[in-house]
């Protein structure tokens, strides 16, 4: 089961090479779909200059070799080829994907290590709606990855360590540790650290008191260690509420925070500057990565450590990423972090680079996160200009969907589970229907609609195709007959279908999943015209339509499903 794109990609090329020699055979056929056909490849007009010939020749040509063909090929106006595939063959492709258990989706070989850093939320305060994206968009990419078959590593990068603490743990120790627990634990994070600043600026003792307690928990004093994982294990405990409720894959197994690579800092530096690649600049010892300057054009520095002594991010993501290659053995390295950290990754991974911890053979990418607006067009904020706490919004988004099933007849333990379900799918799937590098408007009225682009439209769609079933008397699973196509809208379904397992390659090649939403939402639409043009289980529709158009229906729910899947957007079985 081959993307149809790719087979006849892969024809062309071979006619092109029969046609006018084998030096012709790597050209890019530029198959595109097409509204005369059901693909068009326009290289013969490319290819008529480098051969001196007329357009329409060279695509005369091609269509002469392509005989062994399961279409009809036609040349069209200046030099097109037009493409329209057999019915019988777009049959027995979609047949053989829905007795294949992953509907197409092949392995990779072989597999790679891939290191996914995501979410990194800052242990010093609330997760917000700013963790949001890159904790969503992290996790999609996970899935993907290891369905593919790579071996994915994640990495929770949280900011679990620096001088914030000094004072966290000291406020813990005045309110008492059951008490500063409960807060933690409650989601009472930002609370909290506001609470210690405000002592912090106002009261000299507790300043003084706060500086020296950085200073015993960065020499490892065993009771500031056991004050610190205190602090730790119930903001973790947290943060796994959040993460539980998102339906996120990450757990404690996949924390790797500053404190991880603390004990590496002091030779990360040594290391640097011993290479010769780290040198001293006004007291600073920093990085200068060739290609990179500021805005009075002298070398741009990368800070490793400060003039005071002290590390920040660089330092620990120079230690990062000669961790992740060295030890972790990454093939491949995905930093799920804001857009606004582009320039600072660019410069990590050109330090890595030279300093020889990133070699040709690992790639280092940034997936930029785009910022997260309000219907205003501006940051997120509540209206007192404060970051959105990410367990009000997701908790509203419940409480949204739950009203909006209100009127269903469920009773009380169903309507909570798809509510849930419904909630959440409608957040994750507004992220990721949108490019990752791009702003989006967050907006409940939206995205919370059983119509158009949305998670319940497309939750819907899986739960339409399962009452067909349960009308039908049978599961999914036993429509497992022949796929044989009749009508224009089975055809334009089945063919759509033939695309996933390309598709899904894309996504982890490219790191994109809004293309994986927008070709689910094209499946739905296509289902959608399908329904409505081809009765399934109505009376009047004979045997064998129905279990040829049930089988269809089976391969429908499968990509669904699976697609959702593997974008983490739950699948209620009813709606």
């Amino acid at each position: 089961m081959t993307d149809p794109q790719i087979v006849l990609t892969e024809r062309v090329q071979q006619a092109l090479a029969n046609a006018f020699g084998s030096e012709h055979a790597d050209a890019d056929p530029l198959i595109r779909p097409s509204q005369f056909a059901d693909f068009q490849a326009n290289v013969a007009l490319s290819l008529a200059k480098r051969l001196r010939r007329a357009p329409r020749e060279v695509a005369e040509a091609l269509a002469a070799e392509l005989t062994d063909f399961p279409g009809k090929v036609e040349v069209s106006g200046p030099g097109f080829l037009n493409i329209t595939l057999d019915d019988s063959w777009i049959a027995s492709e979609a047949t053989g994907m829905l007795k294949d258990p992953r509907a197409g989706v092949g392995t990779v070989t072989p597999p790679r290590t891939v290191v996914i850093d995501y979410s990194a939320p800052n242990a010093a305060k609330e997760m917000h709606v700013g963790h949001l994206r890159t904790t969503i968009v992290g996790d999609a990419l996970a899935r993907v990855h290891e369905h593919l078959g790579n071996s994915v590593i994640r990495q929770n990068h949280l900011g679990d360590w620096g001088t914030p603490f000094g004072m966290l743990i000291e406020h813990l120790l005045d309110i008492g540790e059951e008490t500063a627990v409960a807060q933690l634990e409650a989601g009472m994070g930002t609370e909290f650290y506001q609470a210690a600043r405000h002592e912090f600026d106002s009261d000299p003792e507790f300043k003084a008191r706060s500086r020296a307690r950085v200073t015993t928990l960065q020499s490892g004093d065993p009771d500031t260690l056991r004050l610190w994982h205190v602090f730790m294990d119930a903001t973790i405990h947290y943060f796994n509420k959040l993460y539980s409720m998102l339906g996120v894959t990450l757990t404690d197994a996949d924390i790797a925070g500053e404190s991880m690579y603390n004990p590496m800092l002091d030779q990360t530096c040594d290391d640097l500057q011993a290479a010769g690649v780290a040198v001293m600049s006004e007291g600073a010892l920093c990085l200068f990565p060739p290609g990179f300057t500021g805005t009075d054009d002298k070398p741009l520095p990368l800070i490793i450590r400060k003039s005071d002594g002290g590390y920040g991010y660089a330092s620990t993501d120079m230690a990062a990423i000669r961790y992740r290659v060295h030890d972790l053995k990454a093939d491949r390295i995905l930093y799920v972090v804001g857009a606004d950290q582009a320039l600072h990754f660019r410069m990590v991974f050109a330090a890595a680079q030279q300093a020889g911890w990133l070699p040709d053979t690992v790639s280092a990418e940034h997936v930029q996160i785009g910022m997260m607006l309000g219907k205003d067009g501006r940051r997120f904020k509540t209206r007192s200009g404060e970051s959105v706490k990410l367990m009000d919004l997701l908790q509203e988004a419940v409480d949204r969907a739950s009203a909006a099933i209100a009127e269903r007849g469920y009773d009380e333990a169903t309507r909570a589970e798809i509510a849930q379900a419904v909630g959440m799918g409608a957040v994750k799937y507004a992220d990721l229907s949108v490019s990752h590098d791009s702003e989006y408007v967050f907006d409940f009225d939206r995205m919370l609609k059983f119509t158009g682009n949305t998670g319940p439209y497309m939750q819907y769609a899986t739960a339409r195709i399962r009452s067909i079933f349960r009308r039908a008397g049978i599961e999914p699973a036993q429509a497992d007959g022949a796929i044989v196509l009749g009508e224009p809208a089975e055809r334009a379904l089945a063919l759509h279908l033939l695309r996933f397992g390309a598709l899904v390659d894309q996504v982890a090649r490219e790191s994109e999943p809004h293309t994986l939403s927008a070709y689910l939402f094209e499946t739905a639409s296509l289902f959608s015209t399908f329904y409505e043009e081809c009765p399934v289980v109505k009376e009047g529709v004979d045997a064998e339509t129905r279990a040829h158009r049930l089988a269809l229906c089976a391969l429908t729910l499968r990509v669904l499903e699976t697609g959702l899947g593997l974008l983490g957007v739950p699948v209620p079985e009813r709606m």
